[in-house]
């Protein structure tokens, strides 16, 4: 498709902005619209498997990103007492994908996103409270007193979308997962903080840490718990729940600065959408296939969805036909990782039952390392593709 097209992103959360940094690529002119009127980048830190370190890498921003991050090589997944039930390789991992693992404040992420674009381009503190469709070659998107129009719009309002709820009204929207999940970056360095990224299960509780290259750690804390259940002090709540499990837990809450843990239910789209598409609009990341984090994926699956869409609209030469391809390549498979991330939290995370957690943990202790390998590859393994500016002109 010719450069002199025009998007409207809605949404600048990691989705939008990759996509309008991808459309950009592209040869097209692109808005993002965030309805934040402070970009405080708010969470904790993020995982980043080989699939979004390759979308990354498509996008020109791969080497910021790891001049902030920490690789993850060491770690895995331990019982409550700190018994090792499987170890983690990372340097296999990134032998066989040819990228790494990594770990990373969103906040440094989203200011890495932020920075590749224009500043020009970012309308921050509007909420798009309309679209016209009418046209047929245009949208008019509506933000408070003003207008914008566009070929193509791409929804990227993470899971309580507006847009979806418009453009599919019939569909359930999300559904709470039955987990509850706090988090928080600690203060200063972990003394004793002595792998990389760890994950422990308990009975119905999961425990797990990301490090920093600056020696503090992102934490979180997921506990299976009834929606909307809240604590007065979170931090001496996750304290209480998790005061007997191995180190270094204690020594991260005790690195924590009780203002700074986070709370939020775990909710998920658990009824997939029909299409990621309708008319010029496109649905992307949380928006289309919000998942549970039990396997990591949530933002990777939406940097696979920025890279898809920009090459895929680079590619043809209608807006239709470039959708058309984005859904057709997108949907199965997020909606196959969304799908593997549920199971994987009935058998990790959310697992309580005394006799099943046992049987878990002895068939992973007997699971072969190459065994291990393929569940990851099986996720993580994606090839970009191109974004070829004018390809189909």
């Amino acid at each position: 498709m010719s450069s002199g097209n025009s998007a409207v992103v809605v949404g600048g959360g990691i989705g939008g902005l990759a996509a309008a940094i991808g459309l950009r690529l592209a040869g097209w002119q692109v808005t993002v619209i965030e309805r934040a009127a402070v970009l405080d980048d708010a969470g904790a830190g993020i995982s980043l498997a080989a699939n979004g370190m390759r979308a990354l890498a498509t996008l020109g921003v791969a080497e910021a990103i790891e001049a902030v991050s920490r690789r993850q090589y060491t770690g895995g997944t331990r019982t409550p007492d700190g018994r090792r039930l499987a170890a983690m390789d990372g340097a296999a991992l990134e032998r066989e994908l040819g990228a790494p693992i990594v770990g990373i404040p969103r906040a440094d992420l989203h200011r890495i996103l932020r920075e590749a674009l224009p500043v020009e381009s970012l309308v921050i503190g509007a909420e798009v409270t309309d679209l016209d469709t009418s046209a047929p070659d245009r949208i008019t998107v509506s933000h408070g007193s003003s207008t914008v129009a566009a070929d193509l719009v791409v929804a990227a309002d993470g899971i309580n979308s507006r847009i979806r709820r418009r453009l599919f009204p019939a569909h359930p929207g999300p559904a709470y997962s039955g987990s509850t999940v706090l988090r928080a970056i600690t203060e200063r360095p972990v003394a004793g903080l002595t792998t990389d990224f760890e994950l422990t299960w308990g009975h119905g509780a999961e425990f797990g840490h990301i490090a920093f290259p600056d020696g503090r750690a992102e934490w979180h804390a997921v506990l299976n718990a009834p929606a909307g259940v809240r604590y007065r002090d979170p931090l001496a709540e996750v304290r209480r729940r998790f005061a007997r499990w191995h180190d270094p837990i204690p020594a991260l809450l005790a690195a924590t600065d009780p203002e700074a843990v986070l709370h939020h239910d775990v909710n998920a789209l658990a009824t997939p959408l029909s299409s990621y598409v309708s008319g010029r609009v496109a649905l992307l990341g949380d928006a289309a296939h919000a998942m549970t984090p039990h396997l990591g994926q949530g933002a990777c699956q939406a940097l696979e969805d920025a890279v898809t869409l920009a090459a895929a609209v680079a590619a043809s030469p209608t807006v239709e036909g470039a959708l058309a391809r984005y859904d057709a390549v997108r949907r199965p498979r997020s909606q196959t990782v969304a799908r593997d991330a549920r199971r994987a939290g009935r058998m990790g995370q959310q697992l309580a039952n005394p006799l099943a957690v046992g049987l878990r943990n002895a068939a992973i202790r007997l699971t072969p390392p190459g065994a291990m390998m393929r569940t990851v590859l099986k996720h993580a393994d994606w090839t970009p593709p191109r974004i070829a500016p004018g390809a189909a002109a």
